[in-house]
């Protein structure tokens, strides 16, 4: 087997002449395939065995004979192709879905995004589903009204407590005569969620 390895152009003695009268204006030499004669190869203990260089679970097959240069008064080369594996796509899990929040006799499904008192689902708009699934998801934990306006409505304005105290009073109206009173006003800070005692 013939073994091929890169060498200067200029190395040759005929673009050896041209290649010094022109080095300063062209490009740099590129290079080329030559034969490599057998008392020109590394000691053997300096080349790793193949196989120790690729894949652990990639496949050798002859290469086709039109794809391997033919060198002039040499023997045929031959070549092999090393098909390698393709790196495995990591698992994607799906989460799974949240589970219903219930506290007292308000059940959240954020799933289906619907709220139920006693079992009858609420006719509630985005903004106040959020905020009562927040309120309910804390059961007792009283929340400041710039608390809930970070949270809910997703920004820190100060002072807009005006807008929680509009969407309080629609969900306890809401909620019915009977539960309304979980919503609890805390007086000069905001509101908690208490469920009756016994739920």
């Amino acid at each position: 087997m013939t073994n091929l390895r890169t060498v200067p152009a200029s190395s040759s003695p005929a673009s050896a002449s041209a290649s010094a009268s022109a080095s300063a204006t062209l490009a740099p030499p590129r290079h080329r395939l030559r034969a490599v004669e057998p008392d020109e190869l590394p000691p053997l203990r300096t080349v790793p065995p193949a196989a120790e260089l690729l894949h652990p679970q990639a496949t050798w097959m002859p290469a086709p004979a039109h794809s391997l240069p033919a060198l002039p008064g040499r023997p045929p080369m031959i070549g092999y192709l090393v098909l390698v594996p393709a790196p495995e796509e990591p698992t994607v899990t799906t989460p799974a879905a949240p589970a219903p929040t219930a506290a007292g006799p308000v059940r959240i499904d954020a799933e289906e995004r619907v709220a139920y008192v006693d079992g009858a689902p609420l006719d509630l708009t985005y903004l106040e589903f959020e905020l009562l699934a927040h309120l309910v998801a804390h059961p007792h934990r009283v929340h400041t009204r710039d608390q809930l306006v970070t949270t809910v409505w997703g920004y820190g304005h100060v002072g807009d407590g005006r807008t929680v105290d509009v969407h309080v009073a629609r969900l306890r109206r809401k909620m019915g005569a009977e539960h309304r009173s979980s919503i609890v006003t805390v007086r000069r800070v905001g509101y908690k969620y208490a469920p009756p005692a016994g739920h």
